[in-house]
Order: structure tokens, then sequence, then C-alpha cells
């Protein structure tokens, strides 16, 4: 097991950055994934990791081998970076059967023919495919295909596992299948892995740390769970789960604490402001909040936020719901043996810690 060491990583395309000066480092054996909306520079990362583009500046390194440094003139061509690599389109070969998709990299090593077949074969029961070695590829299902293309990536033992949004083309189930067998396979092998994705939900269950993308940089990095519940930009927020805005005011207590009041909502609870932030006597904020932490419930006059429900959906274990509060729309859900329905006042019950204030200044 290796790891992958990157440092101030830069790339270009015309006059518009695609990664810019980035650093950081994917542990031995954990898995790492690389999170961002498109555009946002991830699978360029990836790509300069493995050798298919040529950085600006920067260096890569796997282990203590140094693959590329601009500062010193290392180039190393793709081939010669022992890494295994998964596409978004698998890239199965279809004049191939699987055996011979998945033996191709060992034969371009020149192994032996009894080697190949004893490791193809290996590959092949690890990932449930054993029965289908013979078949013509483009046979399989999505599934099975991209099965095939990660046993093709792992068949020789890379030093590491580059994976480039690998389940974007399965639909929904087979997509949940993929990541808890992907999460898996990398755990029983333990190959280093950087995996890229714009699904958050994929992050959250295959990371061991995530480093989210925007605009070429790394916004955050963390644990799941730390970005997911720390977010340190409201970017970051507004990328990782279903997010509302709600607009509200600064006002300052007679005791001299901060909190965020409400625009349009009379009689509702104030916000507890963050103290290691500098805020100004009225100015706006933008408080921002997940509609997973938002249940809706009667109204008990405690001084909660209450609106009104504009539209209602029935999910089977659950309701969701539609809120105007104040001028914002909030989503919102509720048990199914306790529905409201649309034009109800309601109050909403939220978490305290839930709500996110950032200033609308720059």
């Amino acid at each position: 097991m290796k790891d992958i060491c990157v440092t101030g990583l830069s790339k270009a395309f015309g006059k518009t950055p695609a990664v810019d000066a980035i650093d950081f480092e994917v542990p031995a054996g954990s898995l790492v994934t690389l999170l961002g909306p498109s555009g946002c520079g991830k699978t360029t990362t990836l790509r300069l990791i493995a050798g298919l583009e040529k950085p600006d500046a920067g260096e890569v390194r796997v282990g203590e081998r140094v693959l590329t440094s601009t500062a010193d003139g290392v180039f190393v061509p793709p081939d010669k970076r022992h890494m295994g690599m998964v596409f978004q389109t698998y890239a199965i070969w279809p004049h191939m059967s699987v055996f011979e998709n998945v033996a191709f990299p060992l034969r371009e090593r020149r192994v032996r023919a009894a080697e190949i077949r004893e490791r193809v074969m290996a590959m092949l029961q690890t990932l449930g495919l054993e029965g289908f070695h013979d078949r013509p590829a483009p046979l399989l299902s999505g599934g099975q295909q991209q099965r095939v293309a990660l046993g093709r990536a792992l068949v020789a033992d890379p030093d590491v596992l580059l994976l480039d949004e690998p389940f974007s083309n399965l639909d929904a189930r087979l997509r949940e299948d993929m990541r808890l067998e992907l999460k898996e396979m990398q755990q029983r092998v333990g190959v280093t892995t950087l995996f890229v994705t714009h699904d958050q939900a994929e992050a959250m269950i295959l990371s061991d740390r995530v480093f989210v993308m925007n605009a070429g940089r790394i916004a955050q990095d963390g644990s799941p769970r730390q970005i997911y519940e720390q977010p340190r930009t409201r970017f970051v927020m507004d990328f990782l789960g279903q997010v509302d805005h709600v607009d509200a005011r600064v006002v300052r207590t007679p005791d001299g604490v901060c909190v965020a009041r409400l625009d349009g909502v009379p009689g509702a609870r104030p916000v507890p402001l963050a103290t290691d932030q500098s805020w100004q006597d009225g100015e706006p904020v933008v408080l921002a909040l997940r509609s997973s932490d938002v249940r809706v419930c009667a109204i008990d006059g405690n001084g909660s936020w209450q609106g009104t429900i504009l539209s209602t959906m029935y999910l089977g274990e659950r309701v969701e719901y539609v809120v105007k509060l104040g001028t914002a729309h909030v989503r919102a859900s509720g048990p199914v043996t306790d529905s409201f329905s649309a034009g109800a006042t309601v109050q909403l019950q939220i978490p305290a810690g839930a709500i996110r204030a950032w200033p609308t200044r720059p």
C-alpha cells in the first residue's frame, strides 16, 4: 500500500484555471473522494495524477516515487505509473470476452499464461463473475460491465486505484448496490483509492476522507461527518444535502449577544449567532437549513417558527411539505400518522445547531 501526495498542482485550459495550486494527501490503504459540481476540477485532478494530462505546475508522488514534477522536469507516462483506473464509460472492449478484458493488463506485462488464468479467475470470483468468463463483454448488464472494468483495474495489483464517476451510468438501485460492493472490496484488497464524484451520497457512504472542490480549489476537507455537520463555507453547506435559505437580520441584545431575527415572520424565535465571527447590528444575513433537519408539527405556542403549508407529497414512510416562511419556501417532513393539508398553519421543529448563518457581505 502506498500513499498519494499532491503538491501545488495546477492546470489551466487557455486562460481558465481548471486546477489551481492544490495540495492534498491520500493515506495508504484509504479511500478518499474528490467531491464537487461539474467543472470544479475534480476529473482534471484525477487525470493529472494518472498522467493523462500534463500539469502547468506541481508535483505528484506515489509512495517514494515522484511521477510528476514540473520543477525537476519529471513526467512518467501513464502506462508506467502502475495505476488502475475505472472510467465513467467503463471502456470495456466489445470484441473481447470477460476473461480477455480482465486479462489485458497482465498480457501487456507479458505475465505467464498459467499465472494470468489463475489471477483472472480469482479476480472474477471476487467480483461475483466466475461464471461469466467466456461471455462476450457487451452481453453483460451495466453493473456486470462495471465489475469487469474494476477487475481489469485491480488484477495487476496497482499501487493506487483511480475511479472517475464509475457509477453515474447505472440506475439508482444498482448504484446503491455497487457502492456497497466497492467499499467492501476496497477494504478487503486494501488498495489506496481516489474516487471522483458529484454525488454527495456516494462520498458520504464510501469515503474515509472527502475533499470538496470548487472552482479548481479545495474548499474543505475532512471526514464525511465533519464536512456535513461543520461546513466552513456557504458553498460547502449548499452542496451537501438539500438546503433552503431564509433571510434574517442581526440584532444585538441588551447583554451584547448577537442573534438573527427572521424577516417577515413576526414572533419567530431568533437564532443565536456564532461568537467566533464579527457581526454588525442590523446587517442582513442568510440562514441555511437542511430539509432533512426540519420537521412539521402542530402549533404549541412556544415561539418557534410558524408558516403556511403550500404543498404536500406522500412518500410512503413520511410526508414531505413545502412551507411558506415569510418570503422563503422551506422543505420539511413529518410522519404519515400526523399529516397536514395545504393551507394549514404549522410549526417547524429544527434541532439546535442545525441552522447556519452566513453574512451576505463579501
